[in-house]
């Protein structure tokens, strides 16, 4: 070996150097460094679950907040009908309301243009008795002829208007 420039001793003394370095390596910085990368990596993990644990929290929340979300809408959408609803019950009550207040108001006005009209037509009964009458005086009275007759029809009419007028 010595021929190819290998020296056994030397050779011999680098190996257990080299032996004892490794293990005083292993000992030393390995093992720690292991158990550095090992605890890194543990806190890696454990950091990547509760991140998992968050998002899946999130989820659920914002599926919690969806599901509120909709079921205040669909109670809004009911509150909103039901005013809908109670306007329209309320519109129409109004409407009948009126429509009987009008008709109650037609009848009344009907009941009074017919109660005036049976005056009127009284009146009329009675001045038509009451001219008959007088020109029924009036024809007794004296007897005419056609020309007399006219102009007590005529005075008759006169004093009809008179009287109307005082």
């Amino acid at each position: 070996m010595e021929g190819l420039g290998i020296n056994l001793p030397t050779l011999t003394a680098q190996i257990v150097n080299f032996v004892l370095l490794f293990g005083l390596l292993y000992l030393v910085a390995y093992k720690p460094i292991m158990k550095m990368l090992d605890e890194r990596s543990r806190k890696i993990k454990e950091s990547m679950e509760q991140t998992e644990r968050i998002k899946e929290q999130a989820t659920h929340a914002e599926e919690e907040t969806k599901k509120k979300i909709e079921a205040a809408s669909q109670e809004g959408q009911a509150v909103i009908t039901r005013a809908v609803r109670t306007g329209e019950e309320l519109r129409q009550q109004a409407q009948q309301d009126a429509k009987k207040d009008a008709d109650t108001l037609i009848t009344r006005a009907r009941v009074e243009i017919q109660r005036e009209r049976d005056n009127a037509i009284d009146e009329l009964r009675q001045e038509f008795a009451d001219l008959t009458i007088l020109a029924a005086e009036k024809v007794i009275s004296r007897s005419l002829d056609k020309e007399a007759h006219r102009q007590l029809i005529n005075e008759v009419l006169k004093e009809s208007t008179t009287l109307k007028k005082g």
